[in-house]
């Protein structure tokens, strides 16, 4: 709070002090100290006048008006009077002959009641000089009172009694209370009936604890409210707002309490102001506004939230305290007085008076002191004192004015100072001023004068100087008007808005509204101007154009428009009330022309006027003499967006998209554009595509689309470019953004109004594109009624559908397959509608076999049959045809069309119908058509009496159900062998063994099953047949094929062992078996050697077939096998065991990322490469691969050289083809040399990989984990397949690998164990590991 002025306690030679401010009007302040005297200061602290006193004052108040201060004093029985219009003093006799005591004028009147120390009563009405003397009111001194707006007196004295009097001093009501009374007030108290509004309650503290509420019209109904005790003694209350009272306590508490009824006395807010005391309390209903003062300082609260401090004053030095405070009726200025005697005297609400000039503000700081400072250029404020309290101020580019009535100072504003040019006296009050950099205007009367700020008057410039509007009198009355840098614009009464060049000096433009323009507001370069019209409606007028646009959503209470001084931001301006700013955007160039939209709203702070909008920035006025800036909310994206949240920034994206923001000087959006980048969404970039189409900004939507690949679009807008019709460019852009009927608007006003029709007919909008054919394409309602019959026939309205294909017919040859299509419709249509015969007619003259097609299946839906029939067969589809005379029951037509229907339900059909005729003939051939073979058997057998036919239709077709047939036909003739046979062919085997059992036919029967393919269970059957009637041979030969090898050579017949064998090597019939089963017949005669020879050919077998798993899993079977027969493993199956293992553990390396171990491995599988047949060449690729990762580069030399051969060099893979004749055309022989580890039989050190050691000449175990040999003191084995590996690299491999490499069985590091000794595992009977 900014400090006025201060009255010292020299000046009011000494304390206690009273003070009293003019009500109303606020303007005079008058003080009285202990001097027998009252001063009269202005409010500026101007000594105005001093009034002696025979006596110290008593009391003092003003009338109502603030006209009269009255004033009585101890050993006077005068009332003196001080009229603050003359400044002059008079007395008035009370006629009263003891000592006055009380002093207080009526609320509503020029009644002043005067009371005395013995309990007499005065009232004088000023306006009449009537006297009226009341004595003995009371019986003591009165010592308070209050008036009601009622002109009800309320008078309380030492005597303990309350008396209500009316205006004539007759009492009303009185009443007795306990003990003293004091600060006496009239207010209403809220009741029930809340119709009531008149002061009904007094309120009066009583023996300084409690608060008396005495209800005037119920006095019954009074209230004692008693406090908490530590609250201190009642210094003083207000009341305010709706029945509520704020009193101040001695102990430094405020407390509100309420005096509703529901509430009454209960507390609503306390809180403790001052530690130690507290002297008084104030409350400005203006400022919506409480203080209280005690401690040195003072604490002022804001009413509509109390419970945060809005200010606090702190007066350090009166270390006295301080004494009684009060505000302002309009709470400009709050006075304090001090226990020393001195009085400070705050502002607390500044006249809210500001200007701008483009960025320039000018605003009122204290009461005699205006600010200019611009804030968007940096420049320092500068502070002017001006000679009066102004009520308007106005700012130029060079000048500053003030005034008040119809006077204004001027002052220049230059680089070295404020220099005050003139003052001007006007014709009328202003109302309003407006300066550019040369002129001023201002407007007075419902007059403009336009006058120069400085003179400088050339010859023959006379008349430029000054001019007044209008010219004539009573022509028209302006209400408001502005200065731009060019142009005078005013608007009048009649709803005229009129435009003033000032270089030409004559009127250049006008506008005709339908109402009085109330207010304008022009954009900083005049092109554009808001203006608020009679109805308090808002609208845009572009003087360039000539075109109004209404702003929509635009308040009633909107006070003034503020646009945007940022010049990217052309376009926005900011209408504001009391309790919001609301943000508009002006869009020039949009798909639906130029509009005015509303953006958003922005809360602005209480008794916030904002003053200038640049950037999205409000700078705004307070009422301290500040300015405060607020963001606008719809500008959120001037904040750093980078750390936001993506509903943030969606919502910061809208912003910019309907703000059109622009960086710098790059095209709309590119704020937009920055958002979406951080956003990387499609759908933040869809959004700002479809802004910049609506925008019209097609090389930025270009840019936009281009950038989501959205390649359609990109296409199109190319394809647009360069149109300059803007109507035609913004259809095209509308229909982008799926606005079709505003496209066709535009198509239409555009030079080329056909696209209208084009777009509909591409949208399929077939009603619309008829409506735009009638106009512009006549010749285009034929084609356009046949797309549209086909959606209406699409959607089932046939009616309209027939319609539009005869409209769409033309008659013209040029035109005969759209004329054909035409009629077909209108045959199905009229099928559809029930006019069968003029559909089928149609269909049948048209020349289209598909639309006979159609059309016969609608009459079969509709169950037409014959002329659906007869449709099918015009159009040849014989097939469907006969289907439906076969359901009209016409086998006549159906015979006549069999010989072209290929259907085989309508052959079935066909013959089941002539079966049951009794036409077997007929229909065996219709059976055979209809390719249903067991019918065709059936009707031989039993009804042709065919039996070899059917026999001939079995063996061609393989029917199971007919071979049973045939098979119970040839049972009951008794050809057992035939029945047998057709037993077997039907899967009967179980039917057809009893049969050969029965009747001693078990040779055939085995004959005919070794040809079939039989189960092992049959095969079981027979040898036990066999074996039971001692025929061995025969038994072991089924023993044989069913898997049981062991009983083969029960028979020991060594010729039967041998017929055996050369059957199942394929010497008796060229059929060699499968080798597995002579592997069996050799262990079952314990022929271990040919049994192994064999396991090596079967394992080879599978390797030239590249079945690699395969042949180790073989292999590894057949060596586990000898092994548990304990018999020596040959050395080729070892080896090749060996070596298939190697390949098999490359895979295990390479998945491991281990390219050396897989290079090792590979190296040995290429050095047989011969075993591998089937994949020479990806196996040696795969080596030179792998040794060129793991640094064998003179390895991957030597196999890559060996892929270059000619058989060899075609198969490489393309990829990698070039590469190994990189490295063939460049050798690199460097070689990491291979880690050497000992023989596990005589420690000689030999590289780890190799299996032979030089020094012992043993072949050495290997590791199935890695490949390399064994070492002593790394042992391990499988414990499932008792094959050794490295215990070391076993444990590694079973972190990734759960199964063993030799056994595929599921393994686990608790199931593997260090073995310390491994020399059982060293015999040389064991070696062949």
């Amino acid at each position: 709070m900014k400090q006025v002025f201060i009255l010292l306690e020299k000046s009011l030679l000494g304390a206690p002090i009273q003070f009293k401010w003019q009500k109303a009007q606020g303007n005079y302040i008058a003080v009285t100290g202990a001097d027998h005297a009252v001063k009269i200061f202005d409010r500026h602290g101007l000594k105005k006048n001093e009034i002696s006193l025979q006596g110290p004052c008593v009391a003092m108040d003003w009338d109502v008006d603030g006209d009269t201060l009255a004033i009585i004093a101890e050993k006077s029985t005068c009332i003196y009077l001080w009229d603050g219009n003359t400044n002059k003093t008079s007395q008035l006799d009370s006629g009263m002959r003891d000592q006055m005591s009380f002093l207080l004028w009526s609320k509503v009147g020029a009644l002043l009641a005067i009371g005395t120390v013995k309990g007499n009563l005065f009232i004088y009405n000023h306006q009449t000089s009537r006297k009226i003397p009341i004595l003995g009111k009371h019986t003591k001194r009165i010592t308070c009172g209050c008036w009601s707006s009622e002109n009800l007196l309320a008078l309380g004295s030492e005597d303990k009694i309350i008396t209500v009097s009316n205006q004539e001093g007759d009492t009303i009501k009185q009443v007795l209370l306990k003990t003293e009374l004091s600060d006496m007030q009239f207010s209403m108290m809220r009741s029930e009936n809340r119709a009531i509004t008149t002061e009904n309650t007094i309120s009066v503290v009583v023996g300084k604890k409690n608060l008396f509420l005495f209800n005037v019209n119920c006095p019954e109904n009074s209230i004692d409210l008693g406090f908490q005790q530590h609250y201190g003694n009642v210094v003083c209350y207000h009341w305010f707002g709706d029945g509520y009272i704020m009193i101040g306590f001695s102990h430094g508490y405020v407390v509100v309490i309420s005096t509703h009824f529901q509430e009454i006395g209960q507390e609503t807010f306390q809180i403790r102001d001052h530690k130690d005391n507290l002297t008084n309390i104030a409350i400005s209903q203006s400022l919506n506004k409480a203080a209280s003062c005690g401690d040195s300082c003072i604490k002022i609260h804001d009413l509509s939230e109390l419970k945060e401090m809005y200010a606090i004053i702190n007066l350090d030095d009166e270390n006295k305290g301080l004494g009684c405070m009060s505000w302002t009726d309009d709470g400009q200025l709050l006075a304090v007085a001090t226990q020393r005697g001195s009085l400070h005297v705050f502002l607390t609400k500044l006249p809210v008076l500001g200007d701008t000039f483009s960025t320039r503000i000018a605003y009122l700081t204290s009461l005699l002191e205006v600010t200019v400072t611009n804030p968007v250029e940096g420049e320092l404020p500068v502070t002017v004192s001006v000679e009066v309290e102004p009520t308007f101020i106005a700012v130029g580019l060079f000048h500053l004015a003030v005034g008040m009535n119809n006077r204004a100072w001027f002052y220049a504003l230059g680089d070295t100072g404020v220099k005050k040019l003139k003052d001007m006296e006007y014709l009328g009050t202003v109302v309003s001023m407006s300066l550019n950099s040369d002129y001023a205007a201002v407007l007075f009367e419902g007059k403009v004068q336009l006058h120069m700020i400085e003179s400088e008057i050339l010859d023959g410039q006379e008349e430029r100087e000054t001019r007044l509007f209008p010219a004539t009198v009573d022509e028209y009355r302006i209400l408001c008007h502005t200065l731009t840098g060019d142009f005078l614009i005013y608007g009048t009464d009649a709803g005229v808005i009129h435009y003033f060049y000032i270089e030409d000096w004559q009127h250049v433009n006008e506008y005709r509204h339908t109402v009085s323009v109330r207010r304008i507001f022009p954009d900083p370069n005049g092109t554009r101007l808001a203006f608020i019209d009679d109805k308090s409606s808002g609208f845009l007028y572009c003087p360039v154009i000539d075109t109004v646009y209404e702003i929509p959503n635009f308040p009633p209470t909107i006070k003034c428009i503020l646009w945007e001084n940022w010049s990217m931001d052309k376009g926005v301006f900011v209408a504001y009330d009391d309790d919001k700013a609301y943000t508009y955007v002006f869009h020039k160039d949009t798909i639906e022309g130029s509009k005015v939209i509303l953006a958003g709203g922005t809360k602005v702070p209480f008794s916030h006027k904002p003053l200038l909008l640049y950037n999205g920035e409000l700078t705004c006025q307070t009422q301290s003499g500040k300015i405060n800036n607020i963001f606008l909310s719809t500008h959120g994206f001037l904040n750093n967006c980078t750390d936001s949240k993506s509903s943030e920034l969606r919502h910061i994206l809208m912003q910019t998209l309907m703000l059109k923001r622009s960086i710098l000087s790059f095209a709309g959006f590119s704020e937009a554009w920055e958002v979406c980048k951080l956003l990387n969404e499609t759908s933040a970039w869809n959004e700002l595509g479809s802004a910049c189409l609506h925008h019209m900004e097609v090389e930025f939507a270009t840019r936009v689309y281009r950038t989501i690949r959205n390649v359609g679009m990109v296409m199109s807008l190319e394809q647009i470019k360069g149109i300059e019709d803007h109507n035609l460019l913004a259809g095209h852009l509308a229909m982008f953004t799926n606005d079709f009927n505003l496209a066709q608007d535009l198509y239409l006003a555009s030079s080329c109004p056909a696209a209208a029709l084009e777009m509909r007919r591409d949208l399929q909008h077939w009603d619309s594109a008829l409506q735009l054919a009638k106009c512009l394409a006549p010749d285009q309602i034929s084609f356009l009624s046949k797309e549209y019959a086909i959606q209406l026939e699409f959607t089932g309205d046939y009616v309209n559908a027939l319609a539009h294909y005869e409209k769409g017919i033309t008659g013209n040859n040029k035109y005969q397959e759209h004329d054909e299509a035409c009629q077909a419709g209108v045959a199905q249509m009229s099928i559809r509608m029930g006019d069968i015969r003029r559909g089928v007619n149609q269909a049948i003259k048209h020349p289209s076999r598909l639309l006979k097609k159609d059309c016969g299946a609608i009459l079969e839906s509709m169950k037409q049959f014959s002329e659906a029939a007869q449709l099918y067969e015009k159009g040849q589809y014989y097939d469907k045809a006969a289907s439906v005379y076969i359901r009209c029951k016409n086998w006549a037509k159906v015979g006549e069309l069999l010989p072209h229907v290929s259907s085989p339900k309508v052959h079935l059909q066909y013959a089941k119908s002539k079966e049951a005729d009794g036409r077997y003939k007929e229909a065996v051939v219709a059976y055979k058509n209809a390719k249903q073979w067991d019918n065709v058997i059936r009707i031989y057998l039993d009804h042709l009496g065919n039996p070899e036919k059917a026999v001939s239709v079995v063996r061609e077709t393989q029917s199971l159900e007919g071979a049973k047939m045939v098979a119970r036909f040839f049972l009951q003739l008794g050809d057992y062998g035939s029945a047998i046979q057709f037993l077997v062919m039907s899967k009967c085997n179980n039917e057809a063994f009893t049969l050969a059992q029965q009747h001693n036919q078990m040779e055939l029967y085995a004959d005919i099953i070794g040809s079939e393919d039989t189960t092992n269970e049959d095969y079981q059957s027979i040898a036990l047949y066999f074996e039971g009637e001692k025929k061995h041979f025969s038994a072991g030969k089924f023993f044989l094929l069913c898997g049981q090898y062991a009983r083969v050579g029960q028979a020991n017949d060594e010729s039967l062992t041998n017929q055996l064998i050369d059957h199942l090597m394929g010497e008796s019939d060229g059929m060699p078996k499968d080798a597995k089963y002579l592997f069996r017949l050799y262990m079952a005669l314990k022929q271990y050697r040919e049994a192994a020879q064999t396991a090596i050919i079967i394992a080879r077998e599978e390797q030239s077939a590249g079945n690699y798993r395969n042949a180790h899993d073989v292999l590894f079977s057949m060596y586990a096998e000898l092994r548990n027969q304990k018999i020596k493993i040959p050395s080729e199956m070892a080896t090749n065991l060996m070596i298939l293992h190697s390949y098999i553990l490359v895979k295990i390396h390479v998945k491991r990322g281990d390219h050396l171990k897989g290079a090792r491995m590979l190296i040995r599988v290429s050095n047989n490469i011969s075993k591998f047949p089937s994949h020479i060449v990806p196996i040696l690729t795969s080596t030179v691969i792998e040794c060129h990762r793991a640094g064998l580069k003179n390895s991957a030399f030597s196999f890559a050289a060996m892929l270059m051969r000619p058989e060899y060099r075609n198969k490489i893979d393309i990829k990698y083809r070039k590469k190994i004749e990189a490295m063939v055309r460049r050798p690199d022989t460097s070689e990491t040399e291979e880690t050497t580890t000992p023989c596990p039989f005589c420690e000689f050190l030999l590289p780890e990989c190799e299996l032979l050691c030089p020094g012992c000449k043993n072949n050495l175990p290997y590791c199935i984990v890695t490949g390399r040999h064994m070492i002593k003191d790394d042992w391990t084995v499988c414990p499932y397949c008792d094959f050794p590996a490295l215990y070391s690299e076993m444990r590694i491999m079973l972190h990734t690998e759960g199964t063993c490499p030799m056994c595929s069985e599921t393994l686990d590091t608790a199931h593997i164990k260090k073995i310390a000794d491994c020399t059982l595992y060293l015999k040389p009977e064991a070696g062949d590991h």
